[in-house]
């Protein structure tokens, strides 16, 4: 739903569409010990937002001297300097800068304060919800841990899918009758835990 308003924006400014993203993922830098399980890896992610329409995708290194950005600092020189936005998709719960100073009113306020060269506007666009539940990486992961696959599929608007590359195992399964093909994910924690029938390519 985010990604159709940049992309139709970016046709009626005549402007590549560009989404943004953060590696690793503010929750994992703050959470070392403990990160939250991603949905995508990284190059899952990059693939999902080329497929959903997007030109071009920006992602910047999280780390200590980047999470020290003021607000300020963010807008001006990722923002401005940096890519020359011209208009901005933000989710309703978008926080940003040192100490998540930085949200839709100070973003709205900064654009319109620039000199006209460099200025931009900014849309909010409220996380949509199911019923009454808000649709949120949390909400979904919580699903999957739950085995609710069919209610996560409705969430993400697509079915659950997970990707690695198949490495040597122990074996173990063809001795029994069932071989198994390990996956190997990286630094990725899976977020659902169990045996599964499902369909791989």
């Amino acid at each position: 739903y985010v990604l159709d308003q940049v992309i139709e924006k970016a046709k009626e400014l005549k402007l590549p569409s560009l989404a943004m993203v953060f590696e690793p993922q503010p929750n994992e830098f703050f959470s070392k010990k403990n990160p939250p399980a991603r949905l995508t890896r990284l190059r899952e992610k990059i693939h999902a937002l080329f497929d959903a329409g997007i030109d071009r995708v920006l992602c910047l290194h999280f780390n200590e001297e980047f999470r020290s950005l003021s607000a300020d600092d963010f807008v001006e020189k990722i923002l401005v300097s940096g890519i020359g936005v011209r208009h901005l998709v933000i989710g309703d719960d978008f926080r940003f800068g040192a100490d998540r100073r930085g949200d839709f009113s100070f973003l709205k306020m900064k654009g319109l304060g620039l000199p006209s060269a460099d200025s931009f506007t900014v849309s909010d666009s409220y996380t949509q919800e199911l019923g009454k539940e808000r649709i949120s990486s949390t909400r979904i992961r919580g699903l999957l841990l739950e085995d609710r696959l069919e209610k996560a599929t409705t969430l993400l608007g697509r079915p659950y899918s997970i990707a690695g590359r198949v490495i040597h195992g122990k074996k173990l399964g063809r001795t029994i009758g069932f071989p198994t093909a390990n996956i190997q994910l990286g630094r990725k924690l899976a977020p659902l835990s169990g045996v599964y029938a499902i369909e791989a390519q």
